[in-house]
């Protein structure tokens, strides 16, 4: 189920496929090539560059705020950490669909706020300057809480003592998260970095119910357009041709992870 469906994939990519009574044929690098060739692939790399760029830090530092909020001394807390989690276990395709309500562009929630206080409404979805600001935006909410989840069970393993200890020496609280409660969990953000790296790669379904792609693959990400040539273009080849090239991105980030990464986290 991992191995040969990878492997399959890599043989696929350097074959020419078969039409009617001719062979599939091995044409070596030659659908790389196309690939490198293709302007709308390097847009799409480009949109999800700008997609990671957008959501991973901004989720990590957001999910870290709100652990830091619900983690104190706080009246109703434990609903504030189910509201906080609430967009989480919802399904991407509900998720998606609630959001594509909030950005409609006539009857949308965003653009009924800008018309009460006088502004002019803005097509979220249709404009590809902002396009993929919105989707972005959608996903930030999306994972915040489920990355907070893992920031608020690392805060709360950290030995109340160093606190103490910390306010008998009169360190400010800044001075306290920055030199002792941020290195702690350096190896919870390690873990939730690469899980936002993956998310910021394997998106498809919310695009499916908001953009698809467009408007002129202004929000077209690399899986999404994997999708689109296997199963819209039925170009299979093409497809595991940018399926290999991800591959090869999140093969080179893991052994970062591994050689560098995780020893400087982990001080080893």
């Amino acid at each position: 189920f991992a191995y040969l469906p990878t492997v399959m994939t890599v043989i696929n990519s350097m074959m020419l496929p078969g039409f009617r009574d001719t062979p599939p044929a091995f044409v070596g690098v030659e659908n790389y090539q196309l690939l490198l060739d293709d302007p709308t692939f390097w847009k799409v790399a480009g949109n999800n560059l700008w997609y990671a760029l957008g959501t991973i830090p901004t989720s990590i530092a957001l999910a870290l705020i709100m652990a830091l909020f619900v983690n104190g001394k706080l009246a109703g807390r434990g609903i504030v950490r189910m509201a906080y989690f609430t967009p989480t276990i919802l399904p991407m395709v509900a998720a998606a669909n609630i959001w594509m309500f909030f950005y409609a562009p006539q009857i949308g929630l965003f653009n009924k706020l800008l018309e009460g206080i006088g502004l002019s409404g803005i097509n979220w979805l249709g404009d590809p300057d902002v396009a993929l600001g919105s989707v972005i935006v959608m996903s930030v909410w999306k994972e915040a809480g489920f990355f907070m989840i893992f920031y608020l069970a690392a805060l709360q393993g950290i030995p109340p003592e160093l606190e103490e200890a910390s306010r008998l020496e009169g360190t400010s609280r800044w001075s306290y998260f920055w030199r002792v409660v941020f290195p702690l969990l350096m190896p919870t953000t390690l873990f939730v970095l690469i899980n936002a790296l993956i998310n910021a790669v394997r998106v498809v379904d919310h695009l499916f119910i908001l953009t698809k792609g467009g408007p002129n693959n202004a929000t077209n990400l690399l899986l999404y357009y994997v999708y689109e040539n296997a199963f819209s273009f039925f170009d299979r080849t093409m497809a595991a041709t940018m399926t290999v090239v991800i591959l090869l991105i999140l093969a080179l980030v893991a052994t970062l992870k591994f050689t560098i990464l995780d020893r400087r986290t982990h001080y080893q």
